[in-house]
């Protein structure tokens, strides 16, 4: 599978991942907030495969998904579960892209 390809389904099974663990929470504006979390967790999936960097395919995906979910921890002052889940799957994503792409 090329990069291109696993960085796209990557990204929407992250994505839609991150979505599901936000139904049963309230929020003021919770499409909104769905939406931007999964375009947040998009862009993590999408970028791993592409990132062409001497390190390890985890650790690529551990600071590609630090980097891109630190904006919107610091706006909504949830800093562990966006930095938990946005470090985990990043972290994940670089594994298998190191597996089964590289």
């Amino acid at each position: 599978m090329n990069n291109l390809l696993f960085g796209v389904l990557a990204g929407l099974v992250f994505g839609i991942l991150d979505v599901v663990l936000m139904i049963p929470l309230t929020m003021e504006d919770k499409a909104t907030a769905m939406t931007g979390a999964f375009f947040g967790r998009f862009a993590i999936g999408f970028l791993i495969p592409l990132v062409q960097i001497p390190m390890p395919g985890w650790a690529i995906g551990m600071m590609v998904g630090l980097l891109i979910s630190l904006p919107d921890a610091i706006i909504t002052k949830a800093y562990g579960p966006i930095l938990g889940v946005g470090i985990a799957g990043g972290t994940l994503i670089g594994w298998a892209t190191m597996m089964w792409v590289a």
